[in-house]
């Protein structure tokens, strides 16, 4: 014998004239759940990003407990200026310079936090495409200085990350930049922007036009081969990208950037090739 259908129940339950007829109540899923019936891959999805989620968050804290701290990253740079046998900075980037480093090298370098996504994506793309990593910020390119030195690679890559979000947690932007500024290696011998400057203008690096201010801040992505000693011509097309960006980055107009090109350098050491 069948089940009773709902049609049934309604036919056994007494009428009378005027009154409303009370409906059964019948059981039933909830519009969500039968929503997610429907449409399962949904909810694989959703299970999957979060699965996904919690990785990456386990994988974030056992990398950041694997990398060294940083609270010696100022200590390291005064080795590094005194072994060479540079000059520091004191604390106290040089303007100009730092302007045009940071729309060449990492022109959203005060607005992110050590690591920038765009530049990861970017980053990612470049090592798929040709096996070779690029697009660090200044705070990562500090990490390698600092920490890693010349070692290249994805784990080497991951760690240098790792501390540029622990350079960018432990100290301030400007610090960040006067580190830099102080550790890297600008060619001819000269390592730190202060003796950069004097080496190749006979100045401190605070009295430097925009013309040499661009030159120098385009010698660090590779100062053996922009070295203005030896290859003036390739320095000069460096320096031209440098203005080109700080045009992009409305430091300068466009007419002023052609008109800094111009300028005489005044070197202190003869510029050649």
């Amino acid at each position: 014998m069948s089940a009773p259908t709902v049609s049934d129940t309604l036919a056994e339950q007494p009428t009378h004239p005027g009154l409303p007829v009370v409906v059964a109540p019948v059981r039933r899923r909830t519009r969500l759940r039968l929503w997610f019936r429907r449409h399962r891959w949904v909810k694989r999805s959703l299970l999957t990003l979060l699965s996904l989620l919690l990785v990456l968050v386990l994988a974030f804290i056992t990398l950041w407990n694997l990398t060294p701290g940083v609270s010696d990253a100022q200590a390291r740079t005064a080795s590094i200026v005194a072994a060479h046998g540079g000059i520091s900075d004191e604390g106290v980037p040089p303007q100009r310079v730092s302007e045009a480093l940071v729309a060449t090298e990492d022109s959203r370098f005060y607005s992110h936090h050590g690591l920038d996504p765009q530049s990861i994506a970017r980053g990612v793309y470049h090592f798929v495409t040709q096996g070779t990593l690029q697009g660090a910020t200044l705070d990562a390119q500090l990490a390698k200085l600092l920490y890693s030195g010349e070692h290249t690679g994805v784990w080497p890559t991951t760690q240098e990350g790792m501390l540029a979000l622990k350079l960018d947690d432990s100290y301030s932007k400007r610090q960040i930049l006067a580190m830099y500024l102080d550790a890297a290696y600008f060619g001819h011998g000269a390592w730190g922007v202060q003796k950069a400057s004097r080496v190749y203008f006979g100045l401190d690096a605070s009295q430097l036009s925009w013309g040499q201010a661009s030159l120098l801040a385009g010698l660090v992505n590779a100062p053996t081969a922009y070295d203005p000693t030896a290859h003036l011509t390739l320095a000069r097309s460096r320096q031209h990208h440098v203005l080109d960006r700080l045009v992009a980055t409305h430091v300068l107009t466009r007419a002023q950037a052609d008109a800094v090109f111009a300028e005489d350098l005044h070197p202190a050491v003869p510029f050649t090739g």
